[in-house]
This record gives structure tokens, sequence and C-alpha cells, in this order.
């Protein structure tokens, strides 16, 4: 059958967005899923969504909804999800876990519920996520927190997916 789910994984800069874009064809449709939340306060970070926008192809469809499980679940046109870190932190930010003395419980069953829906996905995925796992340890607990999660967010979304890359320098490392 082939590859269906691809986790593409890589650092800040590195290239992860575009090698998944190119994994799937520009000229035939795919529902992308922009995970990143704007905010009106930050124009460098609208900026920065506006350049991901702009150099998608003219036939993909842009999605804007945090329920992205609902999404892979509904199969369809080949769907891009980019990334996971930023749905992450929208759910850490839904879930008042940055205040939290704990991790809120709903927090882990977002992340299962993903993991399912990627796990029984239909068609052809691609998730692109960021590697946190390489860097020095966070001086605050919502660094920690954010990392510690998206670790384990990463694992387990790697564990159900067919191929699974780290791009380094721009450079793709199969890993799976």
């Amino acid at each position: 059958m082939g590859t269906r789910r691809t986790l593409v994984l890589g650092g800040t800069r590195s290239g992860k967005s575009r090698y998944a874009e190119d994994l799937l064809p520009a000229d035939a449709p795919v529902r992308y899923v922009a995970t990143a939340r704007r905010r009106d306060d930050d124009t460098e970070w609208s900026a920065r969504i506006d350049a991901h926008r702009a150099r998608r192809p003219a036939g993909w469809t842009t999605l804007e909804d945090p329920d992205v499980a609902r999404l892979v679940r509904e199969g369809g046109d080949p769907l891009l999800v980019d990334d996971i870190a930023t749905w992450l932190t929208g759910l850490l930010d839904d879930t008042g876990a940055w205040e939290s003395g704990e991790v809120p419980p709903a927090v882990g069953a977002g992340v299962a519920d993903l993991v399912d829906a990627v796990a029984a996905c239909p068609g052809r995925l691609v998730l692109v996520s960021a590697e946190v796992g390489l860097g020095v340890v966070p001086p605050t607990r919502a660094g920690r927190l954010f990392r510690d999660e998206l670790g384990a967010a990463n694992a387990a979304l790697a564990a159900v997916c067919d191929e699974v890359l780290l791009l380094v320098a721009g450079l793709p490392l199969r890993l799976r």
C-alpha cells in the first residue's frame, strides 16, 4: 500500500515544513491544516503565518481548526498538518496547563485522541512537528512542560506513522 502516514520532525528553520509540503502533489487538492493561532499583538508571528500561506499551491485548501483529530478522521484529500507543536501549545493554553501544578488530564486525552485518529487515518497524511529533545533543559516550568509534552506526543505519533523523518540543516534523515 505504500506510505500513508508520515511524520516530519525538525528544529527551528530546519526546512521541515517545506520538505513536508514537497511530499504532496502541488497540482492536486490537499487540505492543509494550519495549527498556529494568530495573535493581534504579534505582527512578526502573523508575517510568518502569511509567508507559509503564500507559498502553498493555489489548489490547496487551508483549514484553521483546532480539532485536528476530527479533520484527520474525515479522510478525503491528502492532509498536511503543520504543525503539532503549535497545536499542542493551543491545547496547553485551552486546558490551563501553564498555570496548573500538574498537567491536566485533558492534555493527555487530546494527544491520545490525535494519535488514535492518525493510526486510523484512511488516506495520505503528513504531520510536521518540532523536535525539542536535542536542546538544553529549559529554565522555566512552562518550557519544561512544553518540551516534555511535545516529546511524548512526537513519540506516540512516530509509533503509529509508517515513515518518520528528521530534518537537520535542510537535510532529511530517515528514522523509519
